[in-house]
């Protein structure tokens, strides 16, 4: 009685583990609602939505300040998040992630304001039934089709009354917002639609002349719209600066700013900044009647800084500095120009660059860096956008100055800059490539995500500047159970494929983490940074409109896969021009039998690996054609293979081990001659062999690429062979002309695999026989030669005796004999 209950139980046991590995599936997040909260609000419960979520176990968050209090699944696309907003929560978008047993999802924002929220109700969309809303609130509401959505504010004479709307930036869907403010006779007083500080979503300000009702409205600007045009108003009292001097600091340090283009004026400000350096910092306005939305971007670099006097606008007036150094300024006006000056030695080299645009500013810089009292040195206007940056020697020990302008002449009181001369320094930035080249949006594999007793590989990818070298390149961290295996980054290349491997007993659990990149000479040091872009709204021509960057990926440790892929490591080379087929093998779990599709991961350069393959349902095997080029350099390099299956909930990813490809030059190759025959006839075409080196037992050689209706036979080779002749039979309907792209192909046994190689590239020429004379009797056929044994290869005749005979056939054919040339006119007198 016991051996049936003890073989229902492992039956059970199988199933139950098989249900497990069945639901293993990458998640996938769509999105977060509702988009914002403000800050210090607690028990906010936010919907994450997207798709095989039921596994959730956590939410990855990039920044402090909101933290998740509890997690639930509704179902398995829907999960319930509740999340405490700090009152110090820094504000505009925070990213997350959701971890689940059998994967992360892709990055998704949450936008964090200083407002409380109200909801649009409508009818709002006509002027005279605008929805009355308090000052200093944020709007949440949607666009529709042709919608204008109207809201009213009280407000007082002298008030500044400040608009600004997250759109585009929510990332929800292609969505441009117009903003205006209107008095109560629809007088347009301010609006806003692009600006450099908040790119596509718009924004305006006025200091209000009289007591009064004020309409605020906001639609799509080409009044467009749609379900999912979801928009965050924020109306109030707050200030709206679009610019800010200096536009930079130290790390660590508190500075005082001057925030420029608010209605009611300069403000003045102090501000600790962060000790650590943040790519997506920003400086917010801050005064009792409110704090600035979006910010200003603002620079952190450890590097001394000087701010225009005001009246440097000549080059003898230049505000002095130093290099390595910040300069910083505002072309207040049209046509303005601002100089600085700055010692330097002879031969030493500066990047000079300009932020501006990337700030916030509506400045295009024009950049220019000369000796000061002497030549100009360089000069640059767009560099990878709007603005500059040069690279520049000291000629002598004497001053440099720079300067910079408008590229239209233009200028105004918040065309703000900073200017940073730096020194050369190596660095490196370090992300994992989008596989979809073709959509910006896509996040897919930019996250590693490791089965327990499996393997995951990734590509790794470090950018190099002024740095040269192979790299060691990794994770800052690894799950507990969890080994990366990989070669350095070669000194020619920028990617590095990483295959990554949890022991069976590794316990589920992940983690953000940095990529590391550090040299192999551990005297060379550099400063190495990740980063990557999150791109949310796409325009036409695939165009990001709004991206999100960060500076970690996410590594985690999954439930088990119901497959493993192995790759059959080849015990010969992938010869120069030959070809290789890689052999890929799969062990399936219990029970799964579903067809999985196998991609290489990284192809090494000069070699080609045929992009995908397909092990069949229930199959255990698939091939991978590889070939090398002729001129792929000989060495050996790692590599892997990737592989994919819906386990029954969505794709499973995991990889091969890391595996050698040796490229070698070929054992043997062929030099071949043009062969020409007629049609109906029979030739030979000769082959001279060179055996670079030596090898065991016989090669077996086959011509390949001859024209239809042509023929020939198989031949072998040995280390000795130095001359080989393939027999050619040519049909009488065999297509006449030249015919290129004829070869042979050499298949060698070599320590129990095949070398394939293609050698003896030629061509063969198909004549038409010559007609026979109408009138006289069919002229006496030409006896053929015996046919001589295969791979003997008769005398061959020279290229004169070739014509004396073809000469003969034309007089026995009673064809005239070709004219001889005719001789040169005579010599013209003087």
């Amino acid at each position: 009685m016991r051996r049936p209950v003890q073989l229902a139980l492992l039956v059970l046991a199988a199933v139950v583990a098989y249900c497990a590995t069945a639901t293993a599936a990458s998640p996938s997040l769509g999105g977060i609602q509702p988009r914002g909260g403000t800050r210090g609000a607690t028990d906010v419960v936010l919907t994450f939505s997207g798709a095989r979520l039921g596994d959730a176990q956590d939410v990855l968050a990039y920044y402090p300040g909101v933290t998740v209090k509890k997690l639930e699944v509704v179902n398995d696309s829907t999960l319930k998040v509740t999340v405490d907003i700090a009152a110090d929560a820094r504000l505009g978008d925070h990213a997350f992630r959701v971890r689940t047993a059998t994967g992360v999802s892709d990055l998704r924002t949450f936008w964090v304001g200083a407002l409380p929220v109200v909801a649009e109700v409508e009818p709002n969309t006509e002027f005279d039934k605008a929805q009355p809303i308090p000052l200093n609130v944020t709007v949440t509401g949607v666009v529709q089709t042709e919608d204008v959505d109207y809201f009213a504010v009280d407000c007082k004479k002298g008030q500044r009354l400040s608009v600004e709307v997250e759109g585009m930036r929510l990332g929800t869907t292609f969505f441009d917002p117009y903003v205006a403010i209107l008095d109560s006779k629809r007088f347009e007083l301010a609006f806003g639609d692009d600006s450099p500080v908040t790119r596509q979503d718009g924004g305006c300000s006025v200091v209000i002349p009289a007591d009064g009702k004020y309409i605020v409205q906001i639609r799509e600007s080409a009044f467009g719209g749609n379900g999912a045009c979801q928009y965050r108003l924020h109306v109030g009292t707050f200030p709206r600066p679009t610019g800010v001097v200096p536009a930079g600091g130290k790390p660590g340090e508190e500075v005082e700013l001057t925030f420029l283009g608010d209605p009611s004026g300069p403000i003045k400000q102090k501000v600790k900044l962060p000790a650590v350096a943040d790519p997506n910092f920003r400086v917010h306005a801050q005064t009792p009647e409110g704090v600035h939305p979006s910010g200003l971007g603002f620079r952190l670099v450890d590097l001394p800084g000087v701010t225009e006097s005001g009246a440097n606008n000549t080059p003898t007036a230049a505000t002095p500095g130093t290099a390595p150094g910040a300069f910083h300024g505002v072309v207040a006006k049209a046509g303005e120009v601002d100089f600085f000056k700055f010692p330097a030695k002879k031969g030493q080299v500066f990047d000079v660059r300009v932020f501006a645009r990337q700030l916030g500013s509506p400045l295009d810089p024009v950049v220019n860096v000369g000796v000061v009292g002497g030549p100009n040195l360089a000069g640059n206007d767009d560099s990878g956008g709007p603005d500059s940056y040069i690279r520049v020697t000291a000629p002598d020990d004497k001053e440099l100055a720079v300067w910079v302008n408008d590229h239209l002449q233009k200028g105004g009181p918040d065309y703000f800059y900073r200017i940073e001369v730096t020194p050369v320094q190596p660095s490196v930035a370090t992300l994992i490539p989008r596989v979809d080249g073709n959509n910006p949006a896509n996040q897919d594999r930019q996250t590693i995500s490791v089965p327990k007793g499996n393997r995951y590989a990734a590509l790794l990818q470090a950018n190099r500047a002024d740095l040269g070298g192979p790299l060691n390149v990794g994770l800052g961290q690894l799950p507990p159970g969890v080994t990366a295996a990989a070669e350095p980054m070669d000194a020619g290349l920028g990617l590095v494929p990483v295959v990554f491997e949890a022991k069976a007993d590794a316990p589920v659990g992940g983690f953000l983490t940095p990529i590391t990149a550090t040299h192999t000479d551990p005297k060379v040091t550099f400063p190495a940074k990740t980063t990557f872009d999150a791109v949310f709204s796409v325009g036409q021509n695939n165009t990001p409109y709004q991206r999100h960057y960060f500076d970690r990926t996410a590594v985690a440790v999954t439930e088990a896969a119901p497959f493993k892929i192995d790759v059959i490591e080849p015990k010969v080379p992938v010869v120069q021009n030959g070809s290789y087929a890689l052999k890929v093998k799969v062990t399936r779990a219990e029970g799964f039998k579903g067809a999985i599709t196998v991609f290489p991961l990284f192809t090494p350069p000069g070699m080609g690996i045929q992009g995908s393959a397909t092990i069949p349902a229930e199959a255990t095997e698939a091939i991978l054609a590889v070939n090398s080029a002729p001129n792929a350099g000989a060495r050996k390099w790692k590599t892997a293979v990737t592989a994919v299956s819906d386990a029954g909930k969505g794709p499973v990813w995991t990889s091969s081990q890391l595996f050698t490809l040796e490229v070698a030059p070929p054992p043997v190759t062929l030099t071949a001659e043009r062969p020409a025959v007629e049609q109906g006839a029979n030739t030979q075409l000769f082959c001279k062999v060179a055996v670079a080196a030596p090898f065991e037992g016989k090669a077996k050689v086959k011509v390949l690429g001859l024209p239809a209706k042509v023929t020939t036979a198989d031949l072998e080779l040995t280390k000795d062979t130095k001359e080989l002749a393939f027999p050619i039979a040519a049909d009488k309907t065999s297509p006449a002309g030249k015919h290129g792209g004829v070869f042979c192909q050499v298949v060698l046994e070599q320590n129990g695999d095949t070398i394939t190689l293609a050698t003896g590239g030629t061509e063969l020429r198909i004549d038409v026989p010559i007609a026979p004379k109408t009138a006289a009797a069919p002229p006496t056929p030409m006896a053929q030669p015996m046919p001589m044994p295969m791979g003997q290869p008769m005398r061959r005749l020279t290229r004169l005796e070739q014509l004396r005979q073809e000469q003969e056939a034309r007089e026995k054919a009673g064809q005239p004999a070709s004219p001889p040339p005719a001789p040169p006119p005579p010599a013209k007198k003087p």
